[in-house]
């Protein structure tokens, strides 16, 4: 079994695509607010809320999971995707590589996500970060849903 590999999916959403961008690139701190089931809270360690390369520890729970993840920041402004990429966290006991790259596009009328998350396992034992796609999902469908609110 590969210890490398990707998942990921993409979503349609009612809400354009650069509503959610936007979110992620300079809002971030509004997601805890949107998604509070999932998201307990977010804070900038380093740098500021839209800076490429700044870093934010992130709260969470994910079923019986309570977490904390502190990521690093990449944001591609011509394909509207923020990558995250894990620097600590609950996470890294499982997998000594992990990023998430949520990236939003307008297709005529319609907008959508694509949600992936590249990883390195520990060891062959531990199970594809599946659950974390669905919670990637989760956020993004909360903020679509807030949008629609709005």
């Amino acid at each position: 079994m590969a210890l490398h590999g990707f998942i990921g999916t993409q979503i349609e959403l009612k809400s354009p695509a650069d509503k959610f961008y936007k979110i992620f690139k300079g809002q971030a701190h509004l997601i805890p607010n949107v998604s509070s089931g999932h998201i307990k809270g977010v804070q900038v360690l380093e740098g500021d809320w839209e800076t490429h390369g700044s870093v934010k520890i992130w709260n969470y729970h994910l079923g019986d999971e309570v977490g904390t993840v502190k990521e690093k920041v990449e944001y591609d402004d011509e394909n509207k995707a923020a990558t995250l990429t894990v620097a600590d966290g609950e996470m890294f006991k499982y997998y000594k590589s992990i990023k998430g790259i949520y990236q939003f596009a307008q297709k005529g009328d319609v907008s959508v996500a694509n949600l992936t998350i590249h990883y390195e396992k520990r060891n062959a034992d531990v199970e594809a970060p599946d659950r974390y796609v669905g919670l990637m999902v989760t956020i993004v469908r909360d903020l679509d849903a807030h949008f629609a609110k709005a």
